[in-house]
């Protein structure tokens, strides 16, 4: 059990990339990771709700990097290993919508409304507006599920501020900006839903892993038989 965790507690879920004593500090059954646990070393078991960092991938960051030589995608590895915990361990990972990574990872793309996911990637995606839960810019967000998706507020809200230029929010310039600190932050009944999704996964992982037990077994059944086989001259 994580100190950060509630005392007592067994942890269901670890959130990753999250702030140190933040919303996801001190709840029954999260295992909160800050900048000092270093999110990219999480090695399981539990179900991730991943918040890896975004100015790297934002739709301003071509400009960032002719300004300032901020490579596109330069997170370190952050974004590459949440997307691995959220595939091996199941739960959900947000970035903002129109996040350069998606493109990056071949992640398909959201639509507003409904859960959607491709052929060839088992993750589930969406976009939501976070006004709709309590937020106050629309900070519009994709979501990316290995679990079992539910219906969302699907609502975008209008903004009473915006977040940097609005420019993937819809707010235009007549709103007042909201500090960094604002802006990051996560509405209580957004990180409630998202804990939701994130224990959606349990069921979803208990039964994968117990489909690769069996095949595990049935390999080594096999391998047994041919070495028996083999040693009687069968």
């Amino acid at each position: 059990m994580s100190a950060a965790s509630k005392p007592g507690s067994v942890p269901e879920l670890a959130a990753l990339y999250v702030q140190r004593d933040g919303i996801y500090y001190g709840l029954e059954n999260v295992d909160p990771w800050d900048e000092e646990r270093d999110a990219r070393l999480y090695d399981g078991p539990y179900p991730v709700i991943a918040h890896p960092p975004c100015s790297r991938w934002c739709m301003l960051a071509s400009v960032n990097e002719a300004r300032w030589g901020a490579k596109i995608g330069d997170d370190g590895g952050c974004f590459e290993a949440a997307l691995r915990a959220v595939r091996r361990w199941g739960g959900v990972l947000e970035h903002p919508a129109y996040s350069l990574a998606w493109d990056r990872y071949a992640l398909p793309k959201p639509t507003r409304g409904l859960w959607v996911r491709s052929l060839w990637d088992e993750g589930w995606v969406t976009e939501v507006s976070q006004s709709a839960y309590g937020h106050k810019a629309r900070k519009r967000t994709w979501l990316y599920l290995v679990g079992e998706p539910f219906d969302l507020d699907w609502s975008d809200p209008e903004g009473e501020m915006m977040i940097g230029n609005g420019i993937n929010s819809g707010e235009g310039t007549w709103a007042p900006k909201m500090d960094k600190k604002a802006a990051s932050a996560t509405p209580i009944a957004f990180r409630n839903t998202l804990i939701e999704l994130a224990l959606s996964a349990r069921e979803l992982m208990l039964d994968r892993h117990a489909i690769s037990e069996m095949a595990n077994d049935e390999e080594v059944a096999f391998k047994l038989d041919a070495r028996a086989r083999f040693a009687s001259g069968l």
